[in-house]
């Protein structure tokens, strides 16, 4: 278990998420339970996200959400868009955010590497159009692989076993 307010990537998210929420009060009123609602909690999910999977057990489960914390945050991005091409936003709110957003991205991406790169998890590459089921019948097991009807792999918490496939 990791203390969120350690990591510098939750502190910038949770500027932007501040910085929204300051943005999106100057838009008309009309837009409160459509685009302000959407855009405040896409800004808020990102260090929300970021602090659950820090209360998690270990790196392993912190990774899938920062995952979830990177979808948030490109789904921020849009909504960014939106107001400023309606002209509900200013041109220079419109790029410090989205500038922090980029950089937030970034962060979120290095820190996945990372705990990729220490073992902690299985890279998404490795996943990517090859994911038979989400649901093992193992709990020790993340998922079973197999790549264009060969041979194929589980993956199990730290270890990988290979298998033939067929008769």
């Amino acid at each position: 278990m990791r203390d969120f307010h350690q990591l510098k990537v939750w502190g910038k998210a949770h500027r932007l998420a501040l910085a929204a929420y300051k943005a999106t009060a100057r838009f008309p009123r009309a837009e409160f339970y459509d685009l302000t609602r959407q855009l405040r909690r896409a800004a808020a999910s990102i260090p929300a996200n970021i602090a659950e999977g820090c209360g998690r057990s270990g790196a392993a489960e912190l990774a899938p959400f920062l995952h979830i914390a990177l979808g948030s945050a490109s789904e921020l991005e849009y909504h960014l868009l939106l107001p400023r091409d309606l002209r509900l936003m200013a041109e220079s709110d419109y790029e410090r955010l989205a500038g922090d957003v980029t950089e937030i991205k970034r962060m979120l991406t290095s820190l996945i590497q990372k705990l990729s790169a220490d073992g902690t998890q299985e890279p998404a590459e490795t996943l990517e159009g090859h994911l038979l089921s989400l649901a093992p019948a193992r709990p020790d097991c993340i998922a079973t692989l197999m790549p264009n009807g060969g041979n194929g792999r589980i993956l199990f918490r730290g270890t990988e076993r290979t298998y033939a496939h067929g008769p």
